[in-house]
């Protein structure tokens, strides 16, 4: 335990009302099954998970244990964020048996998380999932925006307003999270940014409007990144090989191909939104290198079946094509109808789709077909309200 490379991963569930038949926390699930221990950027790790957790007391004494470890700790949290309904506005992360009537004693005070945590020696990182009622949220989101939150710590995550219904299946962002995690990044070195890894998930996750997206500090010497690879050693003598490109530049489109035939799309689609990235940080946003990983991440949509993304990837690509070479450029016009087709076989959603399109189409000559194509679409009898 005192060693300084051995480190914790804290898996902290909030979910309340177990007892009453609430289904468990998917999203918990997910992050336990995913193999926390790879998760740090450290040899040995503690695994801690904390499920249907009653009292605060019992919560704060894990808490106190997992900082006394000196490497690297992890703290994901999931469930529920509560406001209690009298005599208090102090935020509070329900527990087994909490309601919003009882959270003010049955939930853990979020400050007693935050300032635990606090005390830890060793690079700390904050995860956040959660949910908060309607009666919660606007102090969320006023503690989110004046840094109440994170009181000073390193913290990534969301926050969404609580679903009518328990989810089935783990939140977006934790899926997509987890999968950026789980991929890595090819140049990151052996420790991965948060902040990236939250841009990744964000970018991934198709997350609704309404989200409460969380970024504040560092963090970056807590999470391992799996696509690092350690140098072999070197035969004597070692021979000079001048055409050997560096890993970074070597093309990682195969492997991404690969992944995604055999049916890894997530896997995929975080490989190339990290190679995006690259490119966004080394060429700029409208860059021929960021606009070709545009079109790659609109083709993985394709073949995940995901028509709609892949209609609005290629739009964009599209898009950036014109604002480069111009409403002529032949590139800009085979994008223009990959993203004709996806949208054609995007279901209900084509009708939100056409408006943008549409605007694309009228800005080429000779398109006057395509444009009535979508038209068409657009005098169709509009959308019932998505529920």
């Amino acid at each position: 335990m005192d060693h300084p490379t051995h480190g914790c991963v804290l898996l902290l569930d909030g979910t309340p009302d177990r007892r009453r038949g609430t289904l468990p926390n998917p999203t918990a699930h997910a992050i336990a099954g995913a193999g926390p221990r790879g998760f740090l950027a450290a040899p040995s790790a503690d695994i801690v998970q904390l499920p249907a957790m009653a009292g605060p007391q019992s919560v704060l004494a894990y808490l106190q244990d997992a900082v006394r470890v000196p490497g690297p700790l992890l703290v994901w949290v999931t469930g529920h964020l509560m406001i209690p309904t009298r005599r208090s506005t102090e935020l509070h992360l329900a527990l087994r048996d909490s309601t919003p009537a009882t959270v003010r004693y049955t939930g853990l005070p979020w400050q007693w998380l935050t300032r635990t945590l606090r005390e830890h020696a060793g690079p700390t990182l904050l995860l956040i999932d959660a949910e908060a009622d309607a009666h919660s949220w606007p102090h969320v989101t006023a503690a989110a925006h004046d840094g109440r939150l994170a009181e000073g710590l390193p913290l990534t995550g969301v926050v969404a307003p609580a679903a009518a219904k328990p989810p089935l299946e783990a939140g977006p962002y934790t899926r997509a999270f987890l999968t950026a995690l789980s991929v890595g990044h090819p140049t990151a070195g052996p420790t991965l940014d948060p902040a990236l890894l939250h841009q990744l998930a964000l970018a991934q996750a198709g997350l609704p409007e309404g989200i409460l997206a969380l970024q504040y500090g560092g963090g970056g010497s807590v999470l391992a990144n799996r696509a690092a690879v350690a140098p072999a050693p070197a035969p004597e003598p070692v021979p000079a090989v001048a055409d050997a490109p560096p890993p970074e530049d070597r093309d990682p489109l195969p492997r991404i191909l690969t992944a995604a035939r055999e049916g890894r799309h997530n896997e995929a689609a975080a490989m190339a939104a990290a190679w995006e990235q690259q490119a966004l940080r080394r060429h700029g946003p409208h860059s021929s290198e960021a606009g070709l990983w545009v079109e790659v991440r609109a083709d993985l949509a394709r073949l995940a079946g995901d028509h709609p993304r892949a209609a609005e990837l290629w739009m964009s690509a599209a898009s950036h094509r014109i604002l480069r070479g111009g409403p002529t450029d032949g590139e800009a016009l085979a994008a223009l109808k990959r993203a004709h087709y996806c949208w054609q076989h995007s279901g209900e959603r084509a009708r939100l789709l056409a408006p943008a399109l549409l605007a694309l189409w009228e800005q080429v000559p000779g398109s006057l077909d395509a444009a009535a194509d979508v038209r068409a679409r657009l005098r169709e009898a509009p959308p019932t309200a998505v529920r």
